[in-house]
């Protein structure tokens, strides 16, 4: 294998090592370009991004929009990676709303956080169980060590929570240090799953029998349920709930349990949704529906599964949700040409060719195969602005960072970035056609533990 750090036996440099010749030319050849010191000046004051920002597209961008949904206040989920659950839960909100005729609303995000990690906990342990046969250092065992408990999550899997679990509001069950910050909790939580997937191995390796095995999963799930309760609270069996609504008026509903209220507030039947990813790469074709391996938090809830669709159908699906007066949930590589400050995002914001004198030439597909992008945040779009009643300009989202970026946390896409970075949307099944209906209900083909396509869940 050859290196890029020289070698040197007896003043020579071995094959693939760079040279002091080499080395001299590079210094050469970056002192030569007088464009190389001017970027060099700049980009060690300030910023490389301000630096490389396009002035033409921050002034060509407004924030107006021909169809406008949102008339409230975005929500934070502050040191966290509960973006997806926010944006699900941002999504219910809107007809709870309009139910309860309340200007502002949140369901409880930690609620749903401390029974998704105490599910994920399970789900986690029961995968090591079933790979127990494998060696600890096989790529599958690797992975699921990896990452067992983060933050993160998919449509499907926040589906699986709310169905199971219900829903509670914010105030009944509200937020803590470590909802808030979970950087600690997680932590603490990942030493005993570790630890707990070392006894698991250790109980089939010596040949324990299934109940005595999963006895001992139990005894782990319990210690994270005392963790979890610890951190985050532990989640009411029922409530009292009562309010008054925007006109003054005094409503009560009484006791009540999360699926109860779950039942009453959550007025989109969340089990019609269809989740719908853009993924170009060649081994992956269009109108096939995919799912990821050992990829969940619900034992027996929804497996997670997408239809493959291209970006242009995407785009269409998404209009018409936004056109017929309903947000759409969706999942995005959020840190690629953003400027959070101006709460922008475009496929030419910022000049890093112009900066660096290079191209950087690799399509959708190529950056999915080669690492160069995944799935990294889910908000909601709540506008969208269509010329000619047909073509989409730019696109109005609903971040979960609080009111600090953008327009008072709501953040404009223009088009050309949806077509790059956008992978994934969740649309009620009465926006596809007839042949979508029945390419989602399609077998999945398995992908990996490891695809990018499941990168959201960690």
């Amino acid at each position: 294998m050859s290196t890029i750090s020289p070698r040197q036996t007896d003043g020579r440099v071995e094959e693939g090592g760079l040279s002091e010749a080499a080395l001299a030319q590079l210094r050469e050849g970056f002192a030569s370009d007088a464009r190389n010191r001017l970027m060099q000046n700049a980009v060690t004051q300030t910023a490389v991004d301000e630096v490389a920002l396009n002035r033409e597209v921050v002034t060509s961008t407004d924030h107006t929009f021909s169809h406008h949904l949102d008339d409230w206040k975005v929500t934070n989920q502050k040191s966290s990676g509960r973006c997806w659950m926010f944006a699900g839960l941002n999504l219910i909100r809107v007809g709870a709303m309009k139910k309860m005729k309340l200007k502002e609303f949140e369901f409880s995000q930690n609620h749903t956080l401390f029974w998704d990690k105490l599910e994920r906990a399970n789900y986690f342990l029961e995968q090591i169980i079933l790979t127990a046969d494998r060696d600890v250092d096989d790529r599958l065992v690797a992975h699921l060590l990896g990452r067992p408990i983060d933050d993160g999550g998919q449509w499907n899997m926040f589906v699986s929570v709310v169905r199971k679990h219900g829903l509670v509001p914010q105030a009944v069950m509200p937020e803590s240090q470590s909802s808030s910050n979970t950087r600690r909790m997680n932590s603490i939580l990942l030493n005993l799953l570790r630890e707990g997937a070392a006894t698991l191995r250790e109980r089939v390796a010596k040949g324990a029998g299934a109940d005595k095995v999963r006895q001992a999963k139990d005894d782990i799930v319990a210690t994270a349920y005392r963790v979890l309760s610890i951190h985050l609270g532990t989640p009411p069996e029922t409530f009292d709930w009562q309010w008054q609504d925007e006109e003054k008026r005094f409503h009560r509903d009484g006791e009540m349990t999360p699926k109860e209220f779950a039942d009453t507030y959550c007025t989109i039947p969340l089990e019609e949704y269809i989740c719908l990813v853009n993924d170009p790469r060649p081994s992956s074709p269009m109108g096939k529906t995919f799912t990821v391996a050992h990829l969940g938090n619900v034992i027996g809830g929804d497996p997670v599964k997408y239809l493959n669709v291209d970006i242009e159908t995407m785009k269409t699906l998404t209009m018409k949700t936004l056109m017929g007066g309903e947000p759409v949930w969706m999942g995005c590589d959020v840190g690629k040409m953003m400027h959070r400050g101006l709460g922008l995002w475009d496929a030419e914001l910022f000049d890093y060719e112009g900066v660096y004198q290079t191209k950087f030439a690799h399509s959708k597909a190529e950056r999915l195969i080669y690492h160069q992008t995944l799935m990294t945040h889910a908000m909601l779009f709540t506008g969208v602005d269509i010329a000619d009643d047909k073509t989409p300009r730019r696109w109005r989202v609903e971040n979960s960072w609080g009111e600090e970026g953008g327009r008072k946390g709501f953040y404009v896409m223009n088009d050309s970035w949806f077509d790059e970075h956008m992978f994934e949307v969740a649309v009620h099944r009465d926006h596809l056609s007839d042949d979508q209906i029945e390419a989602s209900k399609q077998d999945p083909i398995e992908l990996p533990a490891w695809d990018p396509m499941g990168s959201l869940a960690r």
